[in-house]
């Protein structure tokens, strides 16, 4: 079906559209004309309106649903209000102080980003989601714990003072001494490098002769450095809060579709790559309904902003899934305040 632009409709259509929008965007509940003829400022029947409505269902804008006589938006018809009619206003000062109260830089990024998604499901009413940067962590100290003959943690103190772990699976003949060496090889000689940077390093010295360890404590350090990359590469870091905002008592009466959307949220994978797909725009993108593949089932919305570091580069993408009967404008500045203020962090 062709769909009528935005600018073809007339000043009394896109008002009617408008008021319908809004109407069910507050309240969930299909729009009947009775309805709308009580805006005020609308000089028209009831039987006019019911002929704009009719003329927007026919455009795929609206549609009725088989238990009212009233309409709701399709996502086509959120699409054009987005797009091109929603007002939108900046956060109130009070959600703008929540924000910010959360994203301090007195501790591991992590836990800003954690606390910024937290503040912003609640304010929204929907599940937050980050996407973290993927940082190449820089190297202070490094150790390794025996856990079994054929185990050990790996230890790794970041610049930052955060601590990471990771198993490793060693050879059996490895000796407590030469976990010791190998840690202590690290530490002293790779101290302040990127992963990256170390694993360069250990290559560089061992082409050399130079990393006076030998065989088996070269591999070890080795294993200890590249768990980190190959982690990072494996498994998306993709932080979720809030999810139980998205069982409330509006949703008592479509279940199916919260079930199936808390499915979805479980695929971080997959969310992750559309999440990630933000970090092109310029501010906030946002995704409606079956426009993405993931959501097509629950018919939900995802409205994501990147955030940047000091050099303009987008490192991450914050923003919320919810249905897609969203306060669009509220939301959106909301999100994108948020983004804005984690790339002052940042920077």
């Amino acid at each position: 079906m062709s769909q009528t632009p935005i600018h073809e409709l007339n000043d009394r259509t896109r008002i009617i559209f408008r008021m319908v929008v809004e109407s069910y965007l507050d309240n969930g509940a299909p729009v009947g004309s009775r309805t709308v003829s009580k805006f005020a400022g609308l000089n028209l029947s009831p039987a006019s309106i019911r002929n704009v409505m009719q003329d927007l269902e026919e455009a795929g804008y609206l549609a009725s649903p088989h238990t009212s006589a009233g309409r709701v938006p399709t996502e086509s018809g959120l699409r054009l209000f987005v797009d091109g009619m929603m007002q939108s206003a900046a956060p109130s000062v009070e959600e703008q102080r929540a924000i910010e109260s959360q994203i301090r830089g007195d501790g591991p990024i992590e836990e800003a980003l954690a606390a910024a998604t937290s503040v912003l499901s609640g304010l929204s009413a929907c599940a937050g989601i980050v996407l973290v940067p993927k940082r190449d962590a820089v190297l202070k100290a490094f150790s390794f714990a025996r856990l079994s003959p054929s185990q050990v943690l790996a230890i790794m103190v970041g610049s930052d003072n955060s601590v990471e772990n990771r198993l490793v699976s060693i050879d059996p003949a490895i000796s407590e001494t030469m976990l010791v060496e190998a840690a202590n090889y690290i530490s002293a000689r790779l101290s302040g490098l990127t992963l990256s940077e170390a694993l360069e390093r250990l290559d560089s010295e061992i082409r050399a002769e130079k990393a006076e360890l030998d065989v088996a404590s070269q591999k070890l350090v080795r294993d200890g450095l590249a768990i980190w990359s190959l982690d990072a590469n494996d498994r998306p870091v993709l932080i979720v809060r809030g999810q139980s905002n998205l069982i409330d008592d509006a949703a008592a009466a479509d279940l199916d579709r919260v079930r199936q959307l808390l499915d979805e949220l479980e695929s971080k994978e997959e969310i992750a790559r559309l999440v990630d797909s933000a970090r092109e725009a310029q501010s906030t993108r946002i995704f409606i309904g079956s426009e993405n593949n993931l959501f097509s089932l629950s018919g939900s919305s995802v409205i994501a902003a990147p955030y940047r570091e000091a050099g303009g580069k987008v490192v991450g993408v914050i923003g919320v899934i919810g249905p897609t009967r969203l306060n669009y404008a509220r939301i959106v500045p909301m999100v994108d305040f948020t983004a804005q203020a984690l790339s002052r962090l940042i920077k």
